[in-house]
């Protein structure tokens, strides 16, 4: 019998970290190479980790919600052999010496208790095993004469999950001094919360927190949902400025019905494609509005091409794939990348680089769109533009009301870069574009002509 550790493999270019989102396998499962073991979440994109070899599970290092380094233990599958084929031996490991699979000739495979279950493992749980904290860096000092250095033990880093570890950091509490009641010693919650009670009431004052329900459940926020909280308190940061146009669709909605009944064969456009062009003239004008703001550097990146991220709800939460050069697509082009990159949002099917690099992003809630909504902008970018629902409205057209299908431009800005007359400008010139969408199809003549 030989114990293998597979370590976390690199999930993707420059991730130093994920997030276990969820297990596939128990301890004492039986996989083979190919067997599905977890699911891992990095950038809002969900990565599938299987098993490198055959074996069975002994042990499983760490839980859903856990943040992992890349490269570090992941499960322990003990094989029937000491040999391993290359293929098997190298097929998720990634590249380096910081990942990929440790085979010590004589590794044992963790103990279990009586009735089969890891050491330290709750009976209510599902069976795992939790990874053994590392020991803590040693520093040799001067003995007797004659006498070897003897090492002496630094001070152990406080285990706590990042949720514990952030509230902590908020309310300026140490860690280091708070004995964890969790698996090796983690520092929960209730532990943060007696250390409080504990304190002086100056420090009680710090975190207000109303009292629970009675009978309420306690769901913690894990996987997507907790990168989305984690951007949208990024976000909010920024000194938003929300500005609300009105846009006179009848004409648009007039072409886009023809084109949908003259080509029945391509992608059916929505508002959206036509919103995207017209972005695309727009930010020609604004190049400060199609940017990343880099807040720590304090410096702006204007981008030529135009990558626009569309906010999408998907099962699990709100992700924004992106469509890229949209600069270089026709109409018929953006509604058929813009249904790719939205369909694999959905099934969780869509890749890394298809999920980051946005350079502007466009929000819609569809048919649920209301009349006014107020746009977070997607850090780093510093614009957002919403569409919201079309009504048609008596409109005055100088000697009568005329009925005519209205919808409102919501966008947000980031204050530090746009100034409320740019954002006005930059959305009026949106408006225009689409109030009379035949410019859409007109390139501008060159200079001089």
């Amino acid at each position: 019998m030989s114990a293998f550790v597979v370590r976390l493999p690199d999930v993707g270019e420059g991730v130093a970290e994920a997030e276990l989102v969820a297990w596939h396998v128990s301890v004492g499962d039986t996989v083979t190479s190919d067997t599905i073991i977890a699911e891992v979440l990095t950038d809002k994109a969900t990565v599938e980790i299987y098993a490198p070899v055959g074996g069975t599970i002994t042990a499983r290092y760490g839980e859903a919600g856990d943040v992992l380094a890349i490269g570090s233990e992941f499960v322990t599958i003990e094989t029937a052999s000491h040999e391993t084929s290359d293929h098997e031996a190298s097929d998720q490991a990634p590249p380096g010496p910081s990942a990929g699979l440790d085979a010590p000739a004589d590794a044992p495979a963790p103990e279990s208790g009586a009735d089969g279950r890891a050491p330290g493992s709750s009976a209510a749980a599902e069976t795992s095993t939790s990874p053994a904290p590392l020991p803590p860096p040693t520093t040799a000092v001067s003995a007797a004469p004659g006498e070897p250095p003897r090492p002496v033990l630094a001070p152990p880093a406080a285990l706590a999950p990042p949720a514990v570890r952030q509230r902590a950091r908020t309310l300026g509490i140490d860690l280091s001094g708070i004995t964890g009641s969790g698996p090796q010693g983690r520092v929960t919650h209730d532990d943060l919360d007696r250390h409080i009670r504990s304190t002086e009431p100056a420090v009680q004052r710090t975190e207000r927190r109303e009292p629970s329900a009675p009978g309420g459940t306690r769901i913690p926020l894990i996987g997507l949902r907790r990168k989305i909280a984690a951007q949208m308190t990024t976000a909010m940061r920024i000194p938003h400025i929300t500005y609300v146009e009105e846009v006179d669709m009848t004409h648009l909605e007039h072409l886009r019905r023809s084109l949908t009944t003259e080509y029945p064969d391509h992608p059916r456009p929505t508002v959206l494609p036509f919103l995207m062009g017209a972005l695309v003239r727009a930010v020609a004008e604004h190049p400060e509005v199609n940017a990343t703001f880099d807040d720590e550097a304090a410096i702006l990146t204007t981008f030529g091409a135009v990558h626009v991220g569309i906010a999408t709800q998907t099962p699990h939460g709100l992700i924004v794939p992106v469509v890229r050069d949209v600069q270089a697509m026709d109409v018929w082009q953006c509604a058929a990348e813009l249904d790719r990159v939205t369909a694999a949002a959905r099934d969780g099917t869509a890749r890394r680089d298809e999920l980051t690099g946005s350079s502007i992003t466009i929000t819609s809630l569809g048919a649920l769109g209301g009349i006014v909504s107020t746009p977070i902008i997607n850090h780093p970018e510093v614009a957002i533009v919403g569409v919201n629902k079309m009504r048609v409205c008596p409109m005055w057209d100088g000697t009568s009301f005329a009925p005519r299908t209205m919808m409102n431009l919501s966008s947000s800005f980031d204050h530090r870069i746009v100034d409320g007359w740019q954002a006005a400008t930059f959305i009026r010139r949106v408006k225009s574009l689409l109030e009379e969408p035949s410019l859409l199809f007109i390139r501008a003549p060159a200079a001089g002509r």
